[in-house]
């Protein structure tokens, strides 16, 4: 894709409820290639901390949370998965999923302004496999469950409300969710190896209770023109959701999906590949595919969650891989930012920004035990780009 296209598409800034698009005044351009190998704008990464993981100079990190052991007197959940920041006063709420059957839901850690844990808690029990999700305009968590047939279940962040399942969402195994202020959308992906993308409209913009579920349409090229069609029976059964339609667009395991400035991001974890959907003109393309990555070996494999920043920088967590996040840039350069050493048996999930931009909560899934009650979540501070 072009600088241009990435400049004016990719900034957006996490405010409250996830992230918030700037105004564009973008007019689209010609279909360029994905982003390739180059040096980061942070550097090389630097030895390993005491925690295990290589940052850029000026960069630290510490651990918040980890798998069956108490955090502010709450016992934090197995296997931590998609995760997302909202603003709470001068201080903030990280929201994590739990990936087990039985027993998933979410938990909350709250901060204060100066980045010290305030409380922990429960905002979502009993439900299973919830792996991604995403954040609302209206401050709610929306937790997916990656099972067939699976909800989404509307959270509550700060853990005062009943968190409440939303079948108008359809019935598939969910991924990722993320809202689209300006079409009154929320955008899903669907982690099956012939899964589709979806959008769902709600009736009234800020209530999920009904509304209109809808999948994308488009050829089997990995560039062109997409069109919506409605989705005839969305409890999936008994024929699934993703087969109702014809002319539904393929997805090799559709994974994170990050929203910003009249543009989603989604990553398909079959093929490695970042896909890039042009919301003003209805158009597709790939923003990275490691399999187009020249010269040099791809820097950024196993593709999972997505989260963005306000300097139009995209940040990729490897399901996998060598255990990154790796960084896009908004002149389509691809590059390490950290790397996690000594937890080969994991994955890293839920990358997710404070509002102020200065600090970056992910987990890895299974840390150094390669077992769901292993898992860490941690925080990394510093001058990330603004």
């Amino acid at each position: 894709m072009s600088t241009l296209k990435r400049r004016n598409f990719l900034r957006a800034a996490v405010l409250g409820a996830g992230v918030t698009a700037f105004g564009n005044t973008f007019t689209p351009s010609a279909l360029a290639n994905p982003a390739q190998n180059g040096p980061s704008p942070y550097g090389p990464l630097q030895p390993a901390d005491a925690n295990g993981i290589q940052l850029p100079a000026g960069f630290t990190s510490r651990i918040v949370a980890r798998s069956r052991q108490k955090v502010a007197g709450y016992t934090w959940h197995d296997a931590p998965d998609g995760g997302a920041v909202f603003a709470d006063g001068s201080g903030w709420i990280y929201v994590s999923n739990s990936e087990i059957t039985p027993g998933g839901g979410a938990s909350a850690l709250k901060f204060d302004a100066n980045g010290t844990i305030t409380g922990a808690y429960r905002v979502l029990a009993d439900t299973r496999q919830n792996c991604a999700g995403g954040a609302t305009p209206w401050q709610t968590w929306l937790s997916c469950e990656e099972i067939d047939r699976g909800y989404v279940y509307e959270c509550d962040p700060w853990g005062t409300k009943a968190a409440i399942r939303r079948p108008a969402m359809g019935q598939f195994k969910h991924e990722a969710a993320a809202a689209d202020p300006v079409r009154k959308a929320v955008y899903l992906t669907e982690d099956v190896s012939d899964g589709c993308f979806y959008r769902f409209l709600p009736t009234t913009w800020g209530d999920l209770s009904a509304g209109k579920l809808q999948v994308l349409r488009a050829g089997s090229a990995t560039s062109g023109s997409f069109t919506w069609a409605d989705v005839p029976d969305v409890d999936g059964s008994p024929t699934a959701t993703r087969n109702q339609v014809s002319g539904a667009k393929r997805f090799n395991g559709g994974e994170g999906l990050h929203y910003a400035n009249d543009t989603a991001w989604f990553t398909t974890k079959g093929d490695n590949r970042l896909w890039q959907l042009n919301l003003v003109n209805n158009t597709y393309e790939l923003a990275y595919d490691d399999s187009l990555v020249n010269p040099g070996t791809p820097p950024l494999t196993g593709v999972d969650n997505v989260t963005g920043t306000a300097s139009g920088d995209l940040f990729v967590a490897e399901d996998g891989g060598n255990m990154e996040i790796c960084v896009i840039t908004p002149n389509d350069v691809v590059a390490p930012f950290l790397r996690i050493n000594g937890q080969s048996g994991s994955e890293i999930c839920g990358p997710a920004f404070t509002p102020a931009g200065n600090r970056l909560y992910f987990s890895s899934q299974r840390g150094t035990t390669g077992s769901s009650s292993g898992g860490i979540t941690y925080e990394v501070t510093g001058p990330f780009r603004s």
